[in-house]
């Protein structure tokens, strides 16, 4: 939902809507390799509000996690930038995602052209692998390991997901760095009903898989940025314009 929510007067949305450090939009990623054009990872609500404060005017190509809408909310706008530029743009993504996008947005088709990335794809030095992971009450969701060929470094991007299966965990293992999205830092709902890690469990899971870095992303209005909640050296909350070098 981002933060503030509209209905919300929490302390937390509350402080958004005034100093603002906890004003949150869906979460999104701009990839940057060296001698490629940007790559965008999901694409929700929030696009046009992420290009203008990133200053861009076109983007060339983008893949999605999975067809839920505060990460496909702004394809609409993509596909409409394209007309008006009188280009198209190349979308990525697993075949059954790409379907489930294209049955909302029926008419983009001919502006985003979207092509299965099921048996992996790359971006300059690294090589790109999607699956499937648990995405609680809500379904499914596809998470994205990057390797780099030629240095050895690796990274993950798993926005949505909780109860990963030891199939579904293995690729995060041997990881430099994992983008994990969790909503709550301890959500209080009975487990049937949610939907994502808690920070509590996500902690858990990087000791488990022996990830030394982390960025919690898709976070919901449970969390206060302004508080201490103790995390590892290594552990950090995202943030909208948080850079990152792999």
């Amino acid at each position: 939902m981002g933060t503030p929510r509209v209905y919300c007067e929490c302390p937390v949305c509350s402080e958004a809507r005034t100093t603002g450090a906890n004003a949150r939009l869906r979460s999104s990623v701009w990839l940057e390799a060296e001698g490629e054009a940007p790559l965008l990872v999901d694409c929700g609500p929030d696009w046009r509000t992420q290009m203008e404060r990133l200053g861009v005017r076109q983007v060339r190509q983008g893949l999605l996690t999975h067809a839920h809408f505060d990460h496909i909310g702004g394809l609409a706008e993509w596909a409409d930038a394209c007309r008006w530029r009188r280009e198209t743009a190349r979308l990525y993504g697993p075949a059954e995602v790409l379907a489930e996008a294209a049955e909302r947005f029926p008419w983009i088709g001919s502006r985003l052209l979207s092509t299965p990335n099921d048996a992996g794809m790359s971006y300059g030095n690294w090589d790109i692998r999607t699956w499937k992971v648990n995405h609680g009450k809500n379904g499914y969701a596809y998470a994205y390991r990057f390797d780099d060929r030629t240095r050895g470094v690796s990274w993950a991007y798993c926005p949505d997901s909780i109860d990963l299966t030891e199939t579904q965990k293995a690729p995060l293992r041997g990881l430099s760095l994992l983008v994990l999205g969790t909503s709550y830092y301890r959500e209080p709902f009975p487990k049937e009903t949610r939907s994502l890690y808690d920070v509590v469990e996500g902690l858990a899971l990087l000791e488990e898989l022996g990830v030394p870095s982390a960025v919690f992303t898709h976070l919901s209005h449970d969390i206060d940025v302004r508080r201490d909640y103790a995390l590892p050296p290594r552990v950090r909350f995202a943030h909208a314009g948080l850079v990152l070098t792999v």
